[in-house]
């Protein structure tokens, strides 16, 4: 459970960064990153898409403190990385980005999503086991 603490942590903060930069600097970061700028008007829905990146980062960062009470968005978060890495791997076998833009972003959806479904809540063997065998009760005699 502590690699999957620490792991909703650094996604947490990846998601808060990405969203900080695509909400006060997208042409930076775009530009940075090795893509063309859009035009003007492109900026606000990147900052409605940043303010999606912050919530979900500011809430991996709650959901860190007891993660096997907050399956949901750990499998939310995993089907969000699933869908990036098929954008990815759309638009670059269609030739509409090269592979040495979306390696790096497909990289990390996989290796984000693949540790996130092995580590999410209930799929350690000691902690099923924990849940399918029923409590028991003392009295004290």
């Amino acid at each position: 459970m502590k690699n999957l603490k620490i792991l909703l942590r650094v996604v947490g903060a990846i998601q808060i960064v990405l969203g900080m930069l695509y909400l006060f600097a997208p042409a930076f970061l775009l530009e940075s990153m090795g893509h063309s700028v859009p035009s003007d008007d492109t900026f606000y829905p990147l900052a409605m898409l940043a303010s999606r990146f912050i919530g979900y980062g500011a809430a991996f960062l709650f959901i860190s403190r007891e993660p096997s009470k907050h399956g949901l968005w750990i499998d939310i978060m995993i089907v969000i990385q699933l869908l990036d890495l098929a954008g990815g791997i759309f638009y670059t076998s269609t030739g509409v980005v090269p592979l040495s833009l979306s390696g790096f972003p497909m990289f990390n959806a996989t290796w984000i999503s693949g540790l996130l479904y092995l580590w999410r809540p209930g799929t350690t063997e000691l902690e099923t086991q924990n849940e399918t065998q029923p409590a028991v009760m003392t009295t004290g005699i």
